[in-house]
């Protein structure tokens, strides 16, 4: 065997391998006395880690040709280099690359048309007669205090700039671009399918079994005490058997409890929230009416919002300690599916952080107030509403700032803060040690850089001493950001139409910024040979599902959509959408307040106006929700229904139409198959017949799997593809 028969990745990767699981002790007493991870722990080694090929201004060396030719941001309009990725980083990795690229580059048409609804929106601002109803002021519309006591009566037309915002996410082009990202999703997953088929065949990973996966250490070392064993189906072996009742279910009953408890807090957190968002908006009521405008609106909802965000990254930080424990609790035989069991847990738990706030505004907000003489009140407090255009502007608020204030923050701590910690490590070395820097061997060069996450593309602390505690997470490459931008840009699409092309932009130079921070920053991580991109497709295609039924529902009760569309067509005699903000204002007498809750602030009139649909004062059932309510509640859950059913029924045509594999490829792979067989009883044949291997191996013509592998293929790009028998594969089977 050659020295260079296998990869320097993949030999790092068995020397990973042996180290993880070699003992360090003759004597069984401690059956955790084993791999490089506990010496680690115990500081009797400093770090282990394979080293980086060479300087990275040194031209002849792969790093330095991927720094340059796909690290570099001025090669941000080039195709990737992800042969050479993969190669040099592991097939984990490059699969990461991968399906960054091919989904930043299906975020170009969602953000071309998200982008061309807006400027529509821009250009018509000033033809919609709602909104030019609210800024006239001729209307002069008295609305009912936001509170009680201490607010005032106030003019509608203090909301002008809230209603010419609100209509640049509430306006026809929203329900087009909702259904349109919706069947946009369901195409990328199926185009990502046939684009994924082809890296797995290219990379020799359709053969891959999970069962053929050797068992994690610290899995044995827990079970070590375990006599019965069971045989595995694939390799043969004897492995431990855990008992159900006694260890996986106490574990599992205890994970389960954990993240209930976390999911909890979050959610109290976004109460938390809600009532600073009441508070101030109280507080300000206080001073006046001229200070209840959309500025002030505007103004609660923006700092609830950073108030939000800061609430989401700490709680980031304690879900990436607690998660990988429980998920040690749960005795996951493989590190695939240790990796698993973490990915949904932290997502599930991350969902809850970064969602749960939206939701609240988009489904519940404002949905179930009232009306001023009963309210519905929580501990004898009136509820938030919302302003007289809708909730969409705040959810959009919302929306923009978690998201792109949460990219933008990952993306100077992903620059900053490891920089800062390398020129940390340098500061340690001694000044006559750093004037001989260039002199240093490899290995001391690459113990300077932070250590990659040896769980990957996952970014969580560890607890073992393998990684930096003072790294947060987002400063290493990670699904978990761009899965939770993907819920951004579907889920509440209908509410930022610009979500594509923010998302489009950070990651064009967010998948350059992580391969400059692989190459530079940290040191070389062991290559991890995987077989696609796990349960993060299941997410996605979850996170799809979702986005129909939540955009349908955000357009029927939370947009202006239906009772404009119902106005228009069922009450309006001109067909247009004048005198709807009148009709969309419900009255009340104000001498019916309750004493209790009754304003200290005389009105200039007997009546004023809140947003809701309720009979007039004087009238039979007066407040009681007119028949124009429930015409329109009709409309909002039968558009639900046909939009969710039409946009089904489009998605499963994609679906059918569009096969999850190349018809090209399936050829190649069938031709294989059967150049293999014909081989395979060519020298079952020889060997019968007593012939020697060497003899036949010699002679190329009687081979048709030499014939095959010797003849050159043209690709749909006419370029001449030559198949070999790769010899330096670690599986050592045929590649392309």
């Amino acid at each position: 065997m050659t020295e260079e028969f296998f990869t320097p990745a993949i030999r790092a990767r068995i020397v990973d391998f042996i180290l993880r699981r070699k003992k360090f002790k003759d004597t069984d007493d401690d059956d955790f006395a084993f791999g490089i991870e506990k010496l680690l722990n115990e500081s009797t080694y400093s770090a282990a880690y394979p080293i980086h090929e060479g300087d990275l201004h040194d031209g002849d060396n792969e790093r330095a040709m991927l720094f340059k030719h796909w690290a570099a941001v001025r090669n941000f309009y080039k195709y990737q280099p992800l042969d050479y990725v993969k190669d040099y980083f592991g097939v984990k990795i490059g699969l990461y690359f991968a399906w960054l690229g091919f989904y930043t580059y299906m975020l170009i048409p969602a953000s071309i048309v998200g982008l061309l609804c807006f400027l529509y929106a821009v250009s018509t601002v000033n033809d919609h007669p709602p909104s030019n109803d609210i800024c006239n002021n001729y209307l002069n519309i008295t609305m009912c205090p936001l509170c009680d006591h201490f607010c005032d009566y106030w003019n509608l037309k203090e909301t002008c700039f809230h209603a010419r915002f609100t209509y640049l996410v509430d306006n026809p082009s929203t329900i087009f671009f909702t259904a349109f990202m919706s069947l946009w999703a369901a195409l990328f997953l199926e185009m990502w399918k046939r684009y994924s088929a082809e890296i797995t065949h290219r990379w020799d990973l359709t053969g891959f079994d999970i069962q053929e996966e050797h068992p994690r250490p610290q899995y044995l070392a827990r079970l070590s005490h375990i006599k019965k064993k069971t045989v595995n189906i694939v390799t043969k072996t004897l492995e431990p058997r855990p008992p159900f009742w006694r260890m996986r279910f106490p574990g599992v009953m205890i994970s389960l409890s954990s993240v209930f408890l976390l999911v909890t807090m979050a959610l109290v957190a976004v109460m938390a929230v809600i009532l600073y968002r009441m508070s101030v908006l109280a507080a300000l009521s206080i001073h006046g009416d001229s200070v209840i405008t959309s500025h002030a609106i505007i103004f609660t909802s923006t700092t609830a919002a950073f108030i939000n965000l800061i609430c989401i990254m700490i709680f980031n930080q304690i879900y990436a300690r607690v998660a990988e424990y429980l998920t040690e609790l749960e005795l996951q035989r493989t590190k695939t599916e240790f990796d698993d069991s973490l990915t949904l847990k932290i997502y599930m738990l991350q969902f809850i952080n970064y969602y749960s706030s939206i939701f609240y505004i988009a489904f519940f907000k404002g949905k179930m107030v009232g009306y001023p003489g009963d309210y519905n009140r929580i501990f004898d407090s009136r509820q938030e509403e919302c302003s007289p255009g809708g909730c969409l502007l705040e959810l959009s608020v919302q929306l923009a700032i978690i998201m792109v204030g949460k990219q933008a923050m990952n993306t100077c701590m992903e620059m900053v803060i490891p920089l800062l910690w390398k020129w940390y490590n340098m500061l340690t070395v001694p000044e006559q040690q750093r004037e001989a820097y260039n002199r240093w061997p490899r290995w001391a060069k690459d113990f300077r850089l932070v250590n990659f996450d040896p769980r990957g593309l996952f970014p969580e602390y560890l607890e073992m001493g393998l990684g930096h505690p003072f790294l947060p997470m987002g400063c290493r490459p990670s699904y978990l950001d761009r899965v939770l931008q993907y819920g951004f840009v579907t889920i509440f699409v209908s509410s930022f139409p610009l979500a594509p092309l923010f998302a489009f932009l950070n990651n064009v130079f967010e998948m350059r910024l992580d391969a400059k921070k692989l190459l530079t920053h940290f040191r070389r991580p062991i290559s991890q040979r995987v077989k696609d991109i796990g349960i993060w497709f299941k997410i996605l295609d979850s996170i799809g599902k979702l986005a129909v039924i939540t955009n349908a529902f955000i357009i029927a009760f939370t947009s202006n959509f239906i009772p404009e569309l119902v106005y228009r067509h069922v009450v309006s005699t001109h067909n247009s959408l004048e005198g709807f903000l009148e009709h969309s204002l419900a009255s009340f007498n104000v001498s019916d307040y309750p004493e209790m809750y009754k304003p200290r602030f005389n009105s200039t009139t007997n009546i004023c106006r809140y947003p809701d649909y309720r009979n007039p004062p004087g009238t039979f059932e007066e407040y009681k929700y007119a028949p124009i309510f429930w015409h329109i509640l009709a409309a909002r859950l039968a558009f639900v229904v046909v939009f969710e059913n039409v946009v089904c029924v489009i998605i499963m045509f994609i679906k059918w139409i569009i096969p999850d594999m190349p018809f090209r490829l399936q050829e190649q792979i069938r031709r294989e198959a059967y150049v293999t067989n014909e081989l395979i009883v060519e020298q079952e044949l020889r060997r019968a017949r007593g012939e020697n291997n060497d003899t036949a191996s010699s002679s190329p013509a009687r081979s048709p799997l030499r014939r095959m592998y010797s003849e050159p293929a043209r690709s749909k790009n006419g370029h001449d593809v030559r198949f070999r028998l790769s010899g330096d594969n670690e599986d050592n089977v045929a590649d392309v």
